[in-house]
């Protein structure tokens, strides 16, 4: 039984082949011939493993920025990490994390199919991420057996609608349509960016990030992949530069055998490149999974949604992505400094390096999401307030997880944060009957208010 489970998980576990399995379903149901079928099939695993290819050399070209920053300014503490910490708890958790995910799976297909809130969450590792939070708090909390599968189950089908349901008016501001969604665990955030965009949704000087107008002289910066490797550049040579010359020994390892000006070169051009393949893998899987999902939609779960991870959003508005990472990090940077000075104080608290990663990926959709309410300023402030609150969330997420035995680490995305800041202090208090009652309230909701909806219309 625990073989099949482990294969269950590493087939849902891995998004290009669950997806492609979707896709093929859904061209299936629609009675697609078995070229067809075949073809997209393929392509659809295609523009996942594209996507996938593109986010690991944005990882590549990114994550020895955050090295420079540490050893240029000497700063240390915790950088979040969804994929370190659920490496560390799977040691002790993973038969409930298996149990969870493949069960949560079918519960978001029985509440989509059951309530107003259509979404198939289809973004794989990040359901696995929040599998084994809920599994870790859950057993702390004292469940065991089915308690804890079940309970963690409906909890998780639940936020696997929840999360698309409130970003999907500003999808439909973004991609002009409502046939995608965003699956991704830092749609809290997200939503409060494009909230924040309002707030210059009626600004006479308002203009979109995508709008912005170049002196002729500049209109090279046009292209996405030259403004993007020069911002990049700009962001790195500062960094190694200050590093190279104050602890040229440290900096050393990171640069290797190239000069640091050479390395910032090779590095934002690297990132750009990256950029570019998410984009092109981005297009491709939206152009084969929207129509098989029509399969699906039609006769599984009529009008579903499929919610993908948050890359999707990129190609819609690439110039928001670049400042939405750039302000965010920034108010990672003065997050991380108030936390600084706080943990000098009776009740430390500890201080959050910004990762690169989360504010690229989260920050950058934090700008897409705040752009497509109130332009230029709604991406800026939406963004920057993301990497203010994702910093501080983090903060309050990592004690409850250290006096669990978690240390050196922690979630990274506003949603883990928010799920294990409220459900690891119910945990805490040994409270499983209350979290049970809970989980069971929070999924049967959705289902009854889309029966008495469904009355009224009637």
């Amino acid at each position: 039984m625990l073989q099949v489970l482990k294969f269950i998980q590493s087939i849902l576990s891995t998004p290009s082949i669950f997806v492609g399995i979707l896709a093929l379903i859904g061209l299936i149901i629609q009675k697609e011939s078995p070229q067809n079928c075949i073809k997209g099939t393929i392509k659809t695993i295609l523009g996942f493993v594209i996507l996938g290819a593109g986010a690991d050399v944005v990882q590549q070209a990114i994550i020895p920025f955050g090295d420079l920053f540490q050893v240029a300014f000497h700063v240390e503490g915790v950088v979040p990490n969804n994929e370190a910490i659920t490496a560390l708890a799977l040691n002790q958790y993973a038969f409930n994390t298996a149990s969870i995910f493949a069960l949560a799976m079918v519960f978001n297909i029985i509440l989509a199919r059951l309530s107003n809130l259509k979404f198939i969450f289809l973004t794989g590792h990040h359901t696995l991420y929040m599998s084994c939070l809920v599994a870790i708090l859950f057993s702390i909390a004292g469940m065991q057996g089915a308690q804890l599968v079940v309970s963690g189950s409906l909890l998780m089908a639940f936020l696997m609608v929840f999360f698309p349901a409130i970003m999907q008016p500003t999808m439909k501001k973004i991609t002009g349509e409502n046939n995608l969604a965003i699956g991704h665990f830092g749609s809290g955030c997200y939503w409060l960016s494009a909230q924040i965009g309002k707030l210059f949704a009626n600004d006479k000087k308002k203009v979109s990030t995508e709008d912005i107008k170049f002196s002729q002289g500049l209109s090279f910066l046009r292209e996405n992949t030259v403004s993007i490797s020069i911002a990049m550049f700009l962001c790195y040579i500062v960094i190694a530069t200050i590093a190279e010359v104050k602890v040229p020994t440290e900096a050393a390892p990171i640069f290797g055998d190239n000069n640091f000006v050479v390395y910032s070169i090779l590095q934002s051009i690297k990132f750009s490149a990256g950029i570019y393949i998410v984009l092109a893998g981005v297009r491709m899987l939206i152009n084969e999974i929207v129509p098989a999902f029509k399969g699906i939609s039609e006769k599984v779960v009529p009008n579903a949604i499929p919610a993908l991870d948050c890359p999707i959003v990129f190609p819609f508005a690439p110039n928001a992505v670049l400042i939405g990472f750039l302000s965010s990090f920034v108010g990672g940077i003065l997050a991380m400094l108030v936390l600084a000075f706080a943990s000098k104080g009776v009740n430390a608290l500890p201080i959050i390096l910004p990762g690169v990663v989360l504010h690229f990926f989260c920050g950058g959709t934090a700008g897409v999401a705040g752009n497509a309410n109130g332009g230029l300023k709604g991406c800026i402030f939406g963004s920057f307030v993301h990497g203010v609150v994702a910093t501080f969330l983090a903060a309050g997420l990592f004690p409850i997880l250290a006096d669990l035995g978690f240390r050196g680490t922690t979630f990274a995305d506003t949603d883990f944060t928010l799920v294990g800041i409220i459900f690891g202090n119910l945990a805490k208090m040994k409270a499983a009957t209350l979290i049970s009652i809970i989980c069971v309230v929070l999924y049967v909701l959705p289902i009854l208010c889309g029966l008495l909806f469904s009355k009224k219309q009637k």
